[in-house]
């Protein structure tokens, strides 16, 4: 039987996305909107670097995000939650039940991405609430946890209106945010295109802001289901790369099934389609 830790004393769980983030490797994800571990677990085991468990657009709650975290937990992909809200109960919930990675969404402002940060430190840095026995301590197992809990913590933000592009060099700038991510869809409908990430202005605008991204000195991420463009933009300079989404795999894998056996099955609707 391996030794185990004395009691007390188990080591804070490393963030691998975090450290990977920090070297500038190419980390691809899946958007993960199905709210179950089930699915979450199956495409855990698929070989990609994180996957986004999402609860902004989905029916997802802390504690589907607890059991979700658990059935990926023996996998070699890291998950990333995205609460719905740049709120600091929600982020303290949600690192309560062990998430270590976080994207922020809807950030406007350097104030904006501050506020995120400080709900993910404790005081007198921050405004995380304590709890000793939380799943993130191992329940209490964990020698130090509060003082050493923001080493392995992963704080992304969201850019993703007209607004927000305009303060990505201030965003960049304030300490504890660890990538910046270019929404598009919003984006699009932030720029006059709503449902049209496709529209050339939009394209040249996530395309411009990863480069500033870049300049800034932080990470740059992104979620794409057109291949050429993602990889368009790992060329141009994205280390955190989203390229499906669970919802999509399912909705048009079973379309295209049943037109194969049912040619009567109508035709699917238009969906819309990130760049």
């Amino acid at each position: 039987m391996s030794a185990q830790p004395a009691p007390g004393q188990w080591p804070l769980p490393p963030n691998a996305f975090k450290a990977a983030l920090s070297r500038g490797e190419q980390l691809i994800g899946l958007w993960c909107s199905l709210a179950d571990p089930y699915p979450a677990e199956i495409v855990a085991g698929a070989g990609f670097d994180w996957l986004l468990l999402d609860t902004e657009h989905s029916h997802a709650d802390v504690a589907t995000v607890l059991s979700q975290l658990q059935a990926v937990a023996p996998y070699p992909c890291s998950p990333v939650v995205r609460p719905p809200v740049n709120d600091p109960v929600v982020i303290k919930r949600l690192l309560d039940v062990g998430a270590q990675s976080l994207l922020i969404p809807q950030v406007e402002s350097a104030e904006e991405a501050r506020a995120a940060v400080a709900a993910t430190r404790y005081a007198p840095t921050g405004v995380r609430g304590v709890s000793a026995l939380t799943r993130a301590t191992r329940f209490g197992r964990v020698e130090d946890y509060a003082a050493l809990a923001h080493t392995e913590l992963c704080v992304l933000v969201q850019v993703e209106s007209r607004r927000a592009l305009g303060q990505i060099e201030r965003i960049a700038s304030v300490d504890g945010v660890d990538g910046i991510f270019i929404g598009p869809g919003d984006l699009a409908a932030s720029l006059g295109h709503p449902g049209d990430p496709n529209a050339p202005s939009v394209v040249a605008a996530v395309e411009e802001a990863i480069g500033r991204v870049r300049a800034a000195g932080k990470p740059a991420g992104l979620l794409t289901t057109n291949p050429a463009f993602a990889q368009r933009c790992i060329d141009l300079g994205t280390t955190f790369t989203a390229v499906g989404v669970d919802v999509g795999l399912l909705a048009r894998g079973a379309d295209l099934l049943a037109r194969t056996f049912t040619p009567r099955a109508a035709a699917p609707a238009a969906v819309n389609r990130s760049p």
